[in-house]
């Protein structure tokens, strides 16, 4: 039978801390663990290594690894900008693990990536953390849904209180400031993965009819830009507010589907509407034919997504353990509150031991394909 244990801990020694919540997640596990992640947020670099390496000497044989954060989650609470050890242990009965260690390598004039493990016909599914400074974590994530067979990855880049140069990975003993850690998972212990993107349509969807690159140039045959000024102008008053703060474009996943709801979208920032040309910049390639819904967000929004995202997940599984990777600009900048995410997995699916860290861009499938998303909770469930 599966079992899994977490803890959350704080305080100005981080070692000590790291010790505590080891050792509170650990015992919790009668027996040893088959898998440990653990996430360390801290104001020094040095006390970060530290901390993640006695992590790794209490774990004793399971595969362990973790990364440096500006904020961690477990224990049923988040913590942000402050010294903090969340660490999540989980005994899997007959599940396959399978570590990784990615870097990049020139070749030519184009950087590969080397490191990636194939998966076997048992894998359900790969948790992915990188350092976004300098790993190409979006390219990477782009092709793994071909190149790993559909296989899904959950995970976040890692940051820390000092950008770049407080980045850490951790994995089985070693500590990397650069490339990217991960496992991959087999069995039957994976139950599957809940994305939160967090927005709601506005106005109609809209084909594509003119597009470069990034660039959205018509929508339904009339300059992008026109029809984005048509649309805010529509607006009940209350999302004309939300749309000011900051809108976004939704990329139907399904192109055959009737209707296009909230849900049915990957969500991409639009970054920038330039009335000269006409055009709308956001977040992603785009191509013509690919329909699109305008988007906004906000803490209501966001909740009732992920509440209802996890209320559907939960109908048809009985999850006894997980790992969340949320946003870092979700937590006290959208709701007020550090736990929000993690309060609301616990409730709404029954469930104790969830733990993870507040990413730079969370990694999770929508529709069967993997992508890097911001402003989203992503959730890896395992079976009680």
């Amino acid at each position: 039978m599966a079992r899994f244990g977490d803890a959350l801990t704080t305080g100005a020694d981080l070692v000590n801390a790291a010790e505590r919540a080891a050792l509170q997640a650990l015992e919790q596990m009668d027996g040893p663990a088959d898998l440990v992640c653990f996430f360390v947020s801290g104001a020094d670099p040095d006390e970060v290594t530290l901390a993640g390496r006695r992590v790794m000497e209490l774990t004793g044989d399971a595969l362990t690894l973790g990364c440096s954060a500006t904020g961690v989650v477990g224990g049923g609470r988040g913590v942000e900008g402050q010294g903090a050890v969340s660490v999540w242990c989980a005994r899997l009965p007959g599940v396959e693990l399978t570590p990784f260690r990615l870097d990049t390598v020139v070749e030519g004039d184009q950087l590969a990536v080397v490191g990636m493990r194939e998966p076997s016909p048992r894998d359900r599914a790969g948790i992915l953390f990188t350092n976004p400074y300098e790993f190409p974590t979006q390219a990477f994530v782009r092709e793994t849904t071909a190149a790993l067979d559909g296989l899904p990855l959950v995970g976040g880049m890692a940051d820390g209180l000092h950008g770049e140069e407080s980045v850490r990975l951790f994995c089985e003993g070693d500590v990397a400031d650069n490339g990217a850690i991960g496992v991959l998972i087999g069995g039957e212990g994976v139950l599957g993965t809940v994305v939160s993107q967090g927005c709601r349509p506005v106005g109609p969807s809209m084909t594509i009819t003119k597009a470069d690159g990034n660039l959205v140039l018509e929508l339904a045959g009339t300059n992008a830009y026109e029809r984005l000024e048509t649309l805010v102008e529509e607006l009940s008053e209350e999302d004309r507010e939300l749309a000011s703060r900051g809108l976004h474009i939704g990329i139907a996943m399904d192109e055959y589907a009737d209707h296009h709801e909230q849900g049915d979208f990957l969500i991409r920032t639009l970054s920038e509407a330039d009335p000269g040309l006409g055009a709308l910049t956001i977040d992603e390639m785009v191509e013509v034919g690919q329909t699109v819904r305008f988007q906004v967000r906000d803490a209501s929004t966001a909740d009732e997504d992920l509440a209802r995202k996890l209320t559907e997940f939960g109908a048809e599984h009985a999850v006894g353990g997980g790992l969340l990777f949320s946003c870092n600009g979700r937590g006290e900048t959208l709701f007020s509150q550090s736990d929000h995410d993690v309060l609301a997995v616990r409730r709404i699916l029954g469930v104790g031991p969830v733990a993870g860290f507040f990413a730079a861009g969370e990694i999770g499938p929508v529709a069967g394909v993997n992508h890097v998303h911001g402003f989203t909770a992503c959730l890896l469930a395992f079976a009680a």
